[in-house]
């Protein structure tokens, strides 16, 4: 465990928590005394590695199973974190909710499809309205919403113009959130990672772009989900009770000079 239980006697949840950036997030929180609901779309092997993992460094944690971009989706998940808390004897309700779920579209204009743009759409942008819209009532006061979106939409980035564009509807969304909910003491903020490393990319394989992309950034490295987590457990913690809807770069200062 860390020094620092910051997140002590918090109950979060992290959508799409059991790999990448999201499994780094779950750890990084429980690390800090949070008890993590670990959701999972469809690989149950890594949530309960994840849930292990977190076990193992002393903290707490259960996986949470809902698939997301189909009907009901928020309401299948917040039906099965409830059904896992009130297992485990912990009181209903949720203390810090992190956004991290989704998937990528690859694809300039010219190749996307409907079906494509409808998923990841109902993904990106449609699941975590919804998710949020179902947790108001079980949103505690004080608590904190993290969106993770992309620098990407700050600059023009053509051949993802479809997944992009969810995360610019995130991007809104942490906005207007931000002041409905400040009256009960909620934070609602956005984390923009950069190139990061994790397996949702498949073009890091290439060596010619991930030296590329390495480049994009001052300090010449590819990010990692660690360096994301620790920015939104940041965000999470009562420290940043005075920063809300705020759209956080954490890409390394990639483009600065673009």
């Amino acid at each position: 465990m860390t020094t620092t239980l910051r997140h002590e006697g918090k109950t979060a949840l992290v959508t799409g928590g059991s790999r990448g950036i999201g499994q780094a997030i779950s750890r990084r929180l429980a690390r800090e005394g949070a008890l993590v609901a670990v959701h999972y779309g469809y690989n149950h092997e890594a949530a309960e590695r994840t849930v292990k993992e977190i076990e193992a460094e002393g903290g707490r944690a259960f996986p949470v199973h809902a698939e997301l971009g189909v009907p009901g989706d928020a309401d299948t998940l917040w039906e099965a974190f409830d059904r896992a808390l009130a297992d485990r004897g912990a009181q209903p309700g949720v203390d810090i909710l992190v956004n991290n779920a989704g998937i990528t579209m690859p694809r300039p204009i010219a190749q996307v499809t409907e079906a494509e743009y409808d998923r990841v759409f109902a993904v990106n942008a449609k699941a975590p309205f919804f998710i949020i819209q179902r947790a108001l009532d079980r949103l505690r006061d004080g608590g904190r919403i993290v969106n993770v979106s992309s620098v990407a939409t700050r600059v023009a980035f053509p051949a993802i113009v479809a997944y992009t564009m969810t995360k610019a509807a995130l991007d809104y969304l942490t906005l207007s959130l931000a002041q409905e909910l400040g009256p009960r003491g909620i934070t609602v903020n956005t984390v923009a990672p950069g190139y990061t490393e994790t397996e949702i990319n498949p073009t890091l394989s290439i060596p010619e772009i991930r030296q590329r992309y390495s480049q994009a950034s001052v300090f010449s490295r590819l990010g990692t989900p660690v360096d994301i987590a620790d920015v939104v457990s940041f965000v999470a913690s009562d420290d940043a009770r005075w920063v809300t809807g705020q759209w956080i770069d954490a890409s390394g200062g990639v483009h600065l000079g673009v």
